[in-house]
C-alpha cells in the first residue's frame, strides 16, 4: 500500500513538473511577443517539446505522432514544426517504398508550401523550389518523372529565383539533364552550349562571393584576431562550397565530352554570327568557348573578338585582343593590351581570375619571371586561392636544369619548389592532397642525404639564378 502511495506520488510530482515547465515556458513566449496565443495552448507546447526531444535523439519515428499533432493544431507556432519536420520527412522517406514513399515525398512538398504561408522569412519561394527539385530529382523514378520534367524543374528555379540556385548538386543536374535530353533529341546542341554557360556563369558568381567573405576572414586571422566560433563556422562553409563548386565545374566539363570540340563549335558560331554580331553576351560566349577550347586557329575566332571589342568593349575584351595579335607575331602590341585589359578590371576577384589567364599563357610561352609575376598578383587579389603557388613551383622545377652553376645547385632547385607548394596546402585546405604530392615530387628529385654529405653541403644556404633567384638551404643531416 505504501508502495503504491509512493509510485503514485512521483507520478503527480513528474506531472506537475512537466506542467510547471510548460506554464513557465508559455509565460516566458507571452512576454516575448505580441501575437495572439490563441490556438498556441499547453497541448501544443508539449508535443512541440516531444517532438524536438525525440528528433534531438535520432527518434524520428517516434517524433511523427507528436510533429503532427502540433503540425495540424498550431501550424503558427513555432517555426520548429517546419525545420525539424523536414528532418521527420527525410526519415520517413528513406525507410518507405511504394505509394508509401510517394505519399512522403509529396507531404514533404507540402510541409515547404506551409513553411512559406507561416514562415516567410526562413522559408522563402526560391529555396522551396530548389528543394523541389532536389527532392523530385532524387525520387525521379519513385515519383514517374521524365528527365524534360526535372530539367524543367532546376529551369523554373534558374529563370525566376536565381539568387536562391547555389546547390552544387542541382547546378549539376540542370546541365547534365540538357546534355542528357540533347542525346535524346529534345534540344539542339546550342541549348548544350548555352545552358554550359549559364551554369558556369552562376558558378562563378556564386565563388565570386563565397572567396570575398572567405578573404575577409583569412585577412582578419592574419592581422592576428581570432575569428569567433560563428565567423570559423561560416569560414569552413565557404572554403567546402569553393571546393565543391571547383569539382563540379570540372566534372560539366567531363559530361559536356566531345561535343564542345572546335568541329561543332565552328559551325554553330559561323552560322549565327551575323544574327549577333552586335550582341556583347552572345559574343563574349562564342569567344571564351572558342578560346577555352584551343579553336584559335580558325579565322572565325579573329571575327568574333572584333566583333566582341567592337560591340562590348571591357578588360575581357581587350585580353581576347591580344590573343589574336599575339597569334599574328605582334607580341609588344599584344602586351600592351594584356597591360591595359589587367588594370581595367577593377573587381579584385574578377581581377585575380584574368592574372591566372594572363600568367597561364606567358607560362606556356616559357615567359617563366612575367607568368611569376601575375600568378603572384593574383595570391594578393584572391588570399584564399592557393592553385598559384601550384603553378609557380611547377615553373621552378621546370627551370631546375637552367638555375644552377653545378649538378647539386641545380637538383636543389627541387626544394625551392616544394617549399613554393607547401604553401598551396597551407593558403587551401581542398589542395593538401595534391600539394603534398607535389612536395614529395620535388623532394624525391632533390639532392639525397648521401649527396649532401659527400658533397659536404649540410646546412649551407644556396643562392638560386636565373630568373628564380632567391635562395634554398639545405637540410642538415
Amino acid at each position: 500500500m505504501i508502495d503504491g502511495l509512493k509510485s503514485e506520488n512521483i507520478t503527480n510530482i513528474n506531472y506537475w513538473k512537466m506542467k510547471t515547465k510548460i506554464n513557465l515556458i508559455l509565460a516566458v513566449l507571452l512576454l516575448a511577443t505580441n501575437f495572439s496565443f490563441a490556438q498556441q495552448d499547453e497541448e501544443c507546447m508539449l508535443n512541440l517539446q516531444m517532438f524536438i526531444d525525440e528528433v534531438k535523439s535520432k527518434k524520428y519515428d517516434e517524433a511523427y505522432e507528436p510533429w503532427m499533432k502540433v503540425r495540424n493544431k498550431c501550424p503558427k507556432f513555432n517555426v520548429n514544426i517546419y525545420k525539424q519536420g523536414e528532418k521527420i520527412l527525410d526519415h520517413k522517406i528513406d525507410n518507405a517504398a511504394g505509394a508509401d514513399k510517394v505519399a512522403f515525398i509529396e507531404d514533404f512538398m507540402t510541409l515547404l508550401d506551409e513553411g512559406n504561408v507561416h514562415f516567410q522569412s526562413k522559408y522563402g519561394k526560391g529555396k522551396i523550389e530548389e528543394k523541389k527539385a532536389l527532392l523530385k530529382y532524387e525520387n525521379q523514378k519513385e515519383l514517374g518523372l521524365s528527365d524534360l520534367q526535372i530539367y524543367e524543374a532546376f529551369d523554373n528555379l534558374f529563370k525566376n529565383y536565381k539568387s536562391d540556385f547555389t546547390s552544387t548538386k542541382g547546378l549539376y543536374v540542370y546541365f547534365t539533364k540538357t546534355v542528357d535530353l540533347y542525346k535524346s533529341g529534345n534540344f539542339e546542341l546550342q541549348k548544350v552550349f548555352d545552358k554550359y554557360d549559364d551554369v558556369n556563369d552562376q558558378l562563378n558568381d556564386l565563388n565570386e562571393s563565397y572567396a570575398k567573405k572567405l578573404n575577409k576572414s583569412i585577412e582578419k586571422e592574419a592581422a592576428g584576431t581570432a575569428l569567433t566560433k560563428t565567423e570559423a563556422k561560416y569560414k569552413k562553409y565557404h572554403q567546402q562550397k569553393l571546393e565543391a563548386n571547383s569539382k563540379i565545374a570540372g566534372s560539366l566539363d567531363a559530361y559536356i565530352g566531345d561535343l564542345a570540340n572546335c568541329e561543332n563549335l565552328i559551325p554553330l558560331y559561323k552560322k549565327d554570327f551575323e544574327n549577333y554580331r552586335n550582341d556583347g553576351p552572345w559574343l563574349k560566349r562564342a569567344v571564351s568557348k572558342m578560346y577555352n577550347k584551343d579553336c584559335t586557329d580558325d579565322p572565325l575566332y579573329v571575327e568574333l573578338v572584333k566583333a566582341y571589342d567592337s560591340a562590348d568593349p571591357s578588360a575581357e575584351t581587350k585580353y581576347f585582343v591580344s590573343t589574336v595579335l599575339r597569334k599574328q607575331g605582334k607580341n609588344s602590341e599584344a602586351d600592351k593590351y594584356v597591360k591595359e585589359s589587367y588594370d581595367l578590371q577593377k573587381d579584385p576577384i574578377k581581377k585575380a581570375r584574368m592574372a591566372k589567364k594572363i600568367a597561364n599563357d606567358f607560362k606556356k610561352r616559357g615567359s617563366y619571371g612575367a607568368a611569376r609575376s601575375y600568378y603572384r598578383e593574383a595570391l594578393k587579389l584572391n588570399p584564399s586561392d592557393g592553385t598559384p603557388h601550384l603553378q609557380i613551383a611547377s615553373m621552378y622545377a621546370k627551370s631546375a636544369n637552367n638555375c644552377g652553376d653545378n649538378a647539386f645547385n641545380k637538383r636543389a632547385v627541387f626544394w625551392y619548389a616544394a617549399k613554393e607548394a607547401r604553401k598551396a596546402g597551407q593558403v587551401q585546405p581542398s589542395l593538401k592532397k595534391n600539394a603534398a604530392q607535389a612536395v614529395a615530387s620535388y623532394n624525391g628529385n632533390a639532392p639525397s642525404k648521401g649527396d649532401i654529405f659527400s658533397d659536404n653541403m649540410a646546412g649551407k644556404t644556396i643562392k638560386i639564378g636565373c630568373w628564380i633567384g632567391g635562395s634554398v638551404k639545405v637540410p642538415s643531416l
